[in-house]
């Protein structure tokens, strides 16, 4: 499929990477920021549903107090703060 991009002031980093010979064609310079961003947006996604995750536990009352987070910390990371 075909399709055309506006890339403002972005051509030119396009234009200079397959110049430079670091990719073969300014198609395989946006397949590979394509899959940059589905990769970011994944990282995203998991990050959201882990805080969702973190905070549906806080309602819940499933929680470490602080005075425990710190000990556990200690024990791992000396003393804290």
């Amino acid at each position: 499929m075909t399709m055309t991009v506006e890339l403002g002031a972005l051509e030119q980093v396009v234009t200079d990477l397959v110049r430079d010979g670091r990719y073969g064609s300014k198609s395989e310079v946006l397949r590979t920021g394509v899959r940059l961003v589905q990769e970011r947006e994944a990282a995203l996604a998991a990050l959201l549903a882990k805080l969702d995750e973190g905070i549906a536990a806080a309602d819940a009352g499933d929680f470490m107090s602080e005075e425990d987070l710190r000990a556990g910390l200690a024990g791992q990371f000396g003393p804290v703060g």
